[in-house]
């Protein structure tokens, strides 16, 4: 490096550490006597926590690394500047950073002590790409607004939503979105609707496969609650990310109505686009419990607007049991799923890391998953690959601190995928859950809900009648069958 770049760099990281004292940092410039451009932090791969420009050392340079990172959505997630291994980037992670400039902190990652604030998950969904048949009607997405339906679990008086544009082959641009407590149907409560801002704006451009988190809101959010969320829509990219089995009604109306109290005469649908998750800012005791599923998780068969999925009923009993109250439930569901190989959306091995790993404030997990590849393969491989799985999930998820409970596949006798082979391959799996002894617990979702006199099938009072998915009776049953202090632990 020449003197002069030398003089360059070191003015720099003066300026950044007296900034550290007065709280500002400058943002780099590209030449002059300004902080030196920043690396592409997408392109570099540093390995040290902190050395978020790979350069061997954590200085300065890292703390504006980590301003800028925050201010520009646009970025991924970087496993170097997570510096309380929370699985988010945001001003706790400044803070970190701060104080071990400072010599207050000896070593990074930190762990926040028991006490601290922290995000966490209260509703979620998982992304793909969506079908042909699951577009969006007319008018379509573009410079139009659509209002989405979602139930949140726990509540809280600070919170962050989250969109994606993971399988966009295009920029989509958000120009306005607002949160407002449902009032029913299109319309939303009166005095309720608040606009989001993301690094201080109104609108945001999220790259194509990328996602965005919006800045903190401080908002009254009361647990269990509809809240419509609505989008007024720039640019949308022609491949989009979203989930096709809402179970909810979602509205799309031309123009600008992203205020509007109602949107009476706007067009429907049942699928969500783009949002993918709801966070609140909240104390230590509060935990997320993830779901891991297929069509049966995602809620088929339940009530469109009902909230009845069995995530849902599991919600509701967490949230009015007293000593599970700060345990919100993030359904992880994607109808037609798979573990292994095929089915609809990522399969579960590839997704565990996004839809399981990095939810915000994850402390359980549920894993029940695999009829789907048992109806379209039903050897006694597959039941092996399926427990080869389910290790390897528990193993990641221990590694974080998350236990792993076991879900046993329900019956399916009668249904399309009915044969010998799937029933062996089925019980061979359940009998591996429920006696393999490496879940942290077993929850018997089959000894719930099968037909006392035909285990095989399902009961007949809870079968919605393809014989595989269950009726809102039947999830119902199936969240009774979960044992609440699991979620005390």
């Amino acid at each position: 490096m020449s003197i002069k770049k030398n003089i360059v760099r070191m003015g720099s990281v003066l300026t950044i550490l007296l900034a550290l004292l007065t709280g500002t940092v400058p943002r780099p410039v590209a030449d002059g006597f300004g902080v030196e451009p920043l690396p592409d932090i997408e392109k570099s791969s540093p390995s040290i926590c902190g050395d978020c420009n790979n350069d061997g050392s954590i200085d300065a340079l890292d703390f504006a690394l980590i301003k800028q990172y925050i201010a520009d959505s646009a970025h991924g997630y970087n496993s170097t500047m997570d510096l309380n291994a929370d699985n988010s980037i945001d001003a706790i992670d400044v803070s970190i950073m701060k104080q071990y400039l400072m010599g207050k902190l000896t070593s990074l990652p930190y762990t926040v002590p028991e006490t601290a604030t922290k995000w966490v998950g209260t509703w979620s969904t998982a992304p793909q790409l969506t079908e042909a048949a699951n577009m969006p009607p007319s008018p379509g997405l573009s410079n139009n607004t659509l209002r989405q339906v979602v139930c949140v679990s726990a509540g809280g008086s600070q919170l962050r939503l989250k969109f994606s544009n993971e399988y966009g082959n295009s920029p989509l641009t958000l120009n306005s979105v607002h949160l407002a407590e449902s009032a029913g149907e299109s319309s939303i409560r009166q005095g309720t609707d608040r606009v989001l801002t993301f690094s201080g704006k109104e609108a945001v451009t999220i790259p194509a496969g990328k996602t965005v988190t919006s800045d903190t809101l401080d908002y009254s959010l009361t647990k269990l609650t509809n809240m419509a969320v609505t989008i007024y829509f720039g640019n949308v990219p022609a491949a989009l990310t979203g989930h096709p089995g809402s179970r909810t009604t979602s509205y799309l109306k031309p123009g600008n109505a992203a205020g509007s109290l109602s949107m009476s005469g706007a067009a429907v649908t049942e699928h969500w686009y783009v949002l993918i998750g709801i966070d609140i800012f909240a104390g230590d005791s509060c935990k997320a419990a993830v779901a891991l599923g297929d069509s049966i998780t995602d809620g088929r068969g339940s009530t469109t607007n009902g909230n009845d999925r069995w995530t849902d009923r599991l919600a509701w009993r967490l949230q009015e049991n007293t000593a599970t109250s700060k345990v919100s439930v993030l359904n992880q569901g994607i109808g037609g799923n798979a573990v292994l190989s095929g089915g609809l959306g990522p399969t579960a091995l590839s997704r565990f890391e996004r839809d399981v790993l990095q939810q915000s404030g994850i402390r359980y997990v549920i894993i029940f998953e695999g009829v789907n590849d048992i109806g379209a393969g039903g050897s006694q491989a597959v039941a092996t690959n399926l427990i080869n799985a389910y290790k390897e999930f528990i193993t990641k998820a221990h590694a974080r601190g998350i236990l792993v409970y076991g879900a046993t596949i329900t019956p399916f006798g009668g249904s399309q995928y009915d044969s010998a082979a799937h029933e062996q391959a089925r019980q061979t799996v359940n009998n591996w859950i429920r006696t393999g002894g490496q879940f942290d617990a077993v929850i018997d979702f089959d000894a719930a809900v099968r037909n006392p006199g035909n285990q095989k099938q399902l009961s007949g009072s809870y079968d919605s009648g393809d014989h595989l998915h269950l009726n809102a009776e039947g999830y119902k049953k199936m969240s009774e069958a979960v044992d609440l202090t699991l979620f005390s632990k």
